[in-house]
Order: C-alpha cells, then sequence, then structure tokens
C-alpha cells in the first residue's frame, strides 16, 4: 500500500496532484487534516461514496460530511442561510461541520439525505486538495464506525488495510478531536456532535447580542 508523506503547511504541489487525481478517478484517500485522520473521496461521485460507506461499514442513511476548499464552495452543496455565515464567519477555516439544507446544485445522489454537513478545514492540504477536486470533498473519520478516530496514518492503517488506494502521512493530526456538528436546518439549531468547539461558544456567537 502506498504512504506519502506531506507537510500540510506547505504540501508539494505534485502530491496534490496525485491525490486529486486519485480522487477525481473515484479513489479513496486516507488524508491528515485539522482536527484527526479523514477518508476522502469524491462526494459528487456516487460510486466513490459508497465505497466510503463499505470501507467504514457505516449505515448509508447517515450523511457524509464534506470539506471545501473556499467558503464558497458551500453553495454547490447547502442553502446557506444568515445563521450559516454567522458562524462561518466565527469558526472558518476551522473545526465546525455546520449541517444545513441540501442546495438544489447537489447531486441527485445525496437528495435521500435533504442536509449535509460541510466545513472549512484550517488545514491548508485538504483545501488545496479540495480546490483541486473541484471545490469538495468527502471528510469522514478515517475509521471503522464506531471505532476511535485515528490521529496518526498508522492508526489508520491498522483499521482500513489496503481497503483505500493511498494514504498520506502529515504527522500527528494537531487537534487530535473531531469536529463539532451543529444543525441549524431551518434555523433550529441542534449540536449533533461535541467536538473540538464547545456549545456555548456557538450559543455566544449566535445570540449574544440579544442578551441583556
Amino acid at each position: 500500500m502506498k504512504i506519502i508523506k506531506v507537510d500540510i503547511d506547505c504540501p508539494n504541489k505534485e502530491v496534490i496532484k496525485e491525490v486529486a487525481e486519485v480522487i477525481k478517478n473515484g479513489g479513496v484517500v486516507v488524508i491528515p487534516t485539522d482536527t484527526v485522520y479523514g477518508l476522502t473521496a469524491d462526494p459528487f461521485n456516487e460510486k466513490a461514496m459508497r465505497r466510503v460507506y463499505e470501507i467504514k461499514g457505516r449505515e448509508e442513511g447517515k450523511p457524509l460530511p464534506i470539506l471545501l476548499g473556499e467558503s464558497h464552495d458551500a453553495f454547490s452543496l447547502v442553502k446557506p442561510s444568515e445563521m450559516f455565515w454567522k458562524l462561518a464567519k466565527a469558526f472558518w477555516p476551522g473545526s465546525l461541520t455546520i449541517v444545513e439544507n441540501l442546495s438544489n446544485n447537489a447531486p441527485s445522489h445525496l437528495s435521500v439525505w435533504g442536509s449535509i454537513g460541510v466545513r472549512l478545514p484550517n488545514c491548508y492540504f485538504c483545501r488545496s486538495i479540495a480546490r483541486e477536486v473541484g471545490g469538495a470533498i468527502i471528510g469522514t473519520s478515517a475509521n471503522i464506525s464506531h471505532m476511535k478516530s485515528p490521529v496518526n496514518v498508522e492508526e489508520a492503517y491498522k483499521m482500513l488495510k489496503d481497503k483505500v488506494d493511498l494514504y498520506i502521512d502529515g504527522g500527528q493530526a494537531r487537534i487530535g478531536i473531531s469536529s463539532t456538528v451543529v444543525s441549524i436546518i431551518n434555523g433550529n439549531l441542534k449540536i449533533l456532535r461535541e467536538g473540538a468547539i464547545k456549545e456555548e461558544e456557538i450559543k455566544k456567537i449566535l445570540f449574544s447580542k440579544v442578551e441583556k
């Protein structure tokens, strides 16, 4: 199994192109992110997306989170509300995944979900890959479902072995905690998973102006 080492702050352009080519050709790659190690593929490729489900042993009814190249790439997948941009401005790039209603531009195979979580990672390497692929990549943790999220490439490999096409070794994950996932569908705030960002921080951004 091929493993490529990379400096996530100053990655070699050829490595970015190689990873992007694997993804654009329907492949699945393990990459370092700012939070934990992630399993990535092309969200606009239905077969590749289903491979991610199979590799993780994840129930297909559970949406896969998406990493963006730029904030505006969110438009290709969701319908960003005022609430969305308030959170994005405060926490992006960073460890907050925001779940919103699907955009009309989203691929039809995602329509079964109705909504999806997107994040602009605080990781130059991840954003570069997303931009090279077309603006968005799948960004779920590189583990078997319900097992601990890996914080280095060795932990990811122990779980996934040769099920993926390529491993990228960026050293130890800096945060080591999965992103916080917040749903703001139709203006209703719900913390789906508390991770690196605490619920109080999110509420402070959204509701501080109305508090006395």
